[in-house]
């Protein structure tokens, strides 16, 4: 979400308001995790270990040896120290009684983000998985088995007696732009659009609600969020997400959507379903190439 402020000199500076997902979200060895939440903020602050593709940058993994020596949390879903800090952190602010987006405010603070992190609920909503094997936390699916199991069903717990953290359908209902991420589609935005109130107040806000395809040439940009939207039966591909969002002139929530150059085919495809579309070129290879893409989204917002 951008929202526009003062600027105490006549004018007005922009805001970004990220609203995350928390449905990865879990208790491990004692401690809250919030995956989202975090790759987000280290990356922000120019600290995220961009190798590996999570953690922070030099990081070191005693403190998880020991966890598995005493045969503490999971084996395989390892934490750096530097990160374990993090998430004492949280924990701590939580047991004294902070709700998790406060908690994200004390967590933020220290780091210079340029963004408002806003987790979508307080509540503890948990994305699980349902497979032939058994019903496991989306983070064994994904990290343990890599998604390998065929996923029957994703069900967000206890989402039906979860509300909106505060804040988060203010940012939406006063945003100039929303902007839906090239996240996945359905355990990340789909976590997002369930919390009850969200999907309705990005359906109702008077601003343009731009997406970016997280699909290109038929792949996923990153990680398997092809496996996702196969158990939801969605194809893999740039207009069928699209089209999965829907057009917000029939119910669904987009206004526009931004394809990447090699699907520009598919672009008369997606405004013959109401969605004003536009094909550029949508890797974020560096900082640069990402701001063009901002820009793009707040271009395509505007009708012509």
């Amino acid at each position: 979400m951008r929202e526009m402020y003062p600027d105490g000199n006549g004018g007005s500076t922009a805001s970004v308001t990220a609203i995350v997902n928390t449905g990865d979200d879990m208790w491990l060895a004692g401690l809250r995790i919030a995956p989202d939440l975090d790759s987000i903020m280290y990356t922000l602050a120019g600290d995220n270990d961009e190798e590996r593709g999570w953690g922070r940058i030099g990081e070191t993994e005693r403190v998880s040896g020991e966890l598995r020596a005493y045969g503490v949390g999971w084996p395989w879903f390892t934490l750096g120290d530097l990160d374990l800090g993090t998430h004492i952190a949280r924990s701590s602010y939580l047991r004294d009684g902070l709700t998790l987006a406060e908690a994200t405010a004390c967590i933020t603070a220290r780091w210079d983000l340029g963004v408002r992190l806003l987790p979508v609920t307080n509540d503890e909503v948990e994305t699980h998985v349902e497979t032939a094997e058994g019903t496991m936390h989306f983070q064994e699916w994904w990290t343990r088995h890599r998604a390998s199991l065929p996923a029957l069903a994703f069900v967000q717990q206890n989402v039906a007696g979860s509300s909106p953290a505060p804040g988060v359908l203010e940012a939406i209902a006063t945003a100039d732009v929303v902007l839906v991420a090239p996240s996945n589609p359905v355990v990340s935005i789909g976590t997002i659009l369930g919390i009850p109130g969200v999907r309705d107040a990005v359906a109702a806000t008077a601003a343009p609600v731009v997406g970016v395809s997280p699909i290109i040439g038929g792949s996923v940009v990153r990680g398997m969020a092809d496996a996702c939207l196969t158990a939801i039966g969605v194809a893999t591909a740039a207009d069928a997400v699209a089209v999965h969002y829907g057009s917000r002139s029939t119910g669904g929530i987009l206004d526009a959507w931004l394809v990447d150059d090699v699907d520009a085919g598919l672009v008369d495809g997606i405004e013959a379903a109401g969605i004003r579309a536009r094909a550029v070129p949508l890797w974020m290879r560096d900082i640069p190439t990402t701001a063009a893409i901002a820009a793009a989204a707040l271009d395509v917002a505007a009708p012509r």
